[in-house]
C-alpha cells in the first residue's frame, strides 16, 4: 500500500516499512518509521537544508 500525506501523525495508526519525504516531486530523504517521528518533532526544515546542501548546480 502507498499512502500520502503531510500529517505523521496517521503513522500512529498504520505503521510504515519505509517513509519517504519528496520534495518538488523527487524523494530526497528516505528511512524507517523513526523518520516520521523526527519529522513530527523537528518539521521539514533540516530536510530541505540537506537536499538544498546536495543539489548540484547545473553549470557544475
Amino acid at each position: 500500500m502507498l499512502l500520502i500525506t503531510h500529517y505523521q501523525r496517521i503513522l500512529h495508526y498504520i505503521k510504515p516499512t519505509y517513509v519517504h519525504v519528496m520534495i518538488d516531486g523527487k524523494i530526497v530523504k528516505s528511512g524507517g518509521p523513526e523518520l516520521g517521528e523526527k519529522l513530527e518533532q523537528e518539521g521539514y526544515d533540516w530536510i530541505k537544508k540537506e537536499a538544498d546542501a546536495e543539489a548540484v548546480p547545473m553549470n557544475a
